[in-house]
Parts: C-alpha cells; sequence; structure tokens
C-alpha cells in the first residue's frame, strides 16, 4: 500500500507526518507491572480530531509497552485509516503468515519496548535472528525503546540483521553526558551506515537540553535520516499539550527546508 502526498503546498512550513503517536481504550488489558497505566482513553477518533487541529495529515502509531503485543485496537483502527501507518509489539517466535496480515493491514514495523527490561534479549539467538530477517524480507523496521546508555549493546545485532532501524527520542542519552553517551555516539554511527533513522521526539522528557540534543544529532549525521514526532497523548506527562511539541520542533529544526526533508524522510520510510 502506497501513499504519495501532495499536500504540502497546503502547510508550506507545518510538520506532514507525526511518526510517533498513541491510541488506547482503558478497558484494554495490561501487562504485568506496566511501566505506565493510563486510567483514561486515547482513541483513534481523538487522534484525529488532534492531528486535523493542528493540520497534520500523516501519522504512523507506535505500539505502547503497556498493552504488550495486544494489537487489537491498533491494527482495527488502520485498517480504515490509509494515512496512517503502524507499528506493533511480537514475540520473536511469531509466524510469517500472521505478520504477512499485519503488513496488509497497515502495520510497517515492531517495537522494540526494550526500555522495560532489566535483562535484554539475546537477539543473536534463532528465534531473534529469524524474526529480524522476516521484518527485513518484508521491508519492515525495528523501532527501538531502550535508554541510551543501553544502546550499544543491541545495535550490532540488529545492524547484522539487515533491518532498517529506527532509534527512539534522540537516542535518549544519559542526563549528563548528553551528546557524549555511548548511545548517542552509537545512534550517530550507526546512522552513518545508511540503514537507521533517530526520531526528534519527546523532548518534554529529555530536559532541558533537548533542543540541544537535537541540533547536535542534526549536525552529527544530517537531517536526511532524522524524523519529527510529539508522542501524543504524552503517557505519563500529561500535562503536555500537541501545541507545545510542535514548538519545540520550530526550536529544534528552525530552518523550514530542513523540516520539509524530515517530512519526505517520513513518507519514503513509512507510506511507500
Amino acid at each position: 500500500m502506497s501513499v504519495i502526498p501532495n499536500v504540502r503546498a497546503q502547510l508550506p512550513d507545518g510538520p506532514l507526518v507525526d511518526t510517533h503517536v498513541h491510541i488506547f481504550k482503558q478497558s484494554m488489558p495490561l501487562m504485568p507491572n506496566p511501566r505506565h497505566a493510563p486510567n483514561y482513553d486515547f482513541t483513534a477518533e481523538d487522534l484525529e480530531l488532534t492531528l486535523d487541529t493542528h493540520g497534520v495529515k500523516f501519522c504512523v502509531i507506535a505500539a505502547a509497552s503497556p498493552w504488550g503485543d495486544c494489537n487489537d485496537y491498533v491494527v482495527k483502527s488502520l485498517r480504515t485509516r490509509p494515512l496512517w501507518r503502524g507499528t506493533v509489539i511480537l514475540e520473536p517466535t511469531v509466524g510469517r503468515q500472521e505478520l504477512d496480515q499485519l503488513s496488509r493491514n497497515g502495520v510497517v514495523g515492531v517495537r522494540l519496548p526494550f526500555i522495560s527490561m532489566s535483562k535484554l534479549p539475546d537477539l543473536d539467538s534463532w528465534d531473534y535472528r529469524r524474526f529480524l530477517w522476516r521484518l527485513a524480507d518484508l521491508n519492515w523496521h525495528v523501532h527501538l525503546h531502550l535508554d541510551g546508555p543501553r544502546i550499544p549493546i543491541v545495535l550490532p545485532a540488529l545492524e547484522r540483521s539487515g533491518v532498517k532501524i529506527v532509534i527512539d527520542h534522540i537516542a535518549r542519552p544519559d542526563p549528563q553526558l548528553r551528546e557524549k553517551c555511548d548511545g548517542f555516539q552509537a545512534a550517530v554511527r550507526s546512522v552513518q551506515k545508511g540503514n537507521t533513522w533517530v526520531k526528534l521526539s519527546a523532548g518534554y522528557r529529555l530536559g532541558t537540553h533537548s533542543v540541544g540534543l537535537a541540533h547536535e544529532m542534526a549536525r552529527q549525521v544530517g537531517y536526511e535520516r532524522l524524523l519529527w514526532a510529539s508522542d501524543c497523548p504524552f503517557v505519563g506527562v500529561e500535562s503536555t499539550t500537541y501545541q507545545s511539541t510542535l514548538n519545540w520542533y520550530d526550536q529544534a529544526v528552525p530552518d523550514a527546508r530542513n523540516r520539509r526533508v524530515m517530512d519526505r524522510n517520513a513518507i519514503d520510510l513509512y507510506f511507500r
């Protein structure tokens, strides 16, 4: 399924694609000991209203770790929305037939919610090597959610697999080391190898240095492998507003020409 938009003339300076949003219902079953346990709904209809209000045309639903591999609501919502794509959380033992069906329903990747794990999985195990090979064969990506200091532990195996890699939240560097964090530098090296993208997202989670981190990532890798995302509805920090994430984006990427490059990156990665 391919979508080639022709709406940029309507919105010359605003973002066209939000590459990281969530939808969920309070009735959905939570994983044991989830990182967050929202006591409210944020439905597909709520997201549509939010995006429409702010002029954002396309989005990518990021599977959220509190609900594990209960991807039902995300997949159902994607089926009727051609301008949306999504990622899911899956066990590495999932079969190819299920992956093919998810692909037909608008799924383009798998989120790896490793940040919740005290012990990281062995990506060189048979289950993970087969899993990653299948994802690469489908032309999907893995969406890595992990604290910066541990990113260098998993990137080598992901790179060897040949799967496309998207790293969350400017690689979540250590707040003291910032761009000198090993994870930040590992993300930079991975981008330079040509099969990795980094999201400039969730600045509200990264502290007062988030804009500087975005500038430094752009300085080291350019804009051709960067993406923007809001992280709406800001689970755990609900005082954040969508408009504040747009304001942050304007500070992080002040030149509208570079924001258009990032929109093209998102269209090419998720919608072709």
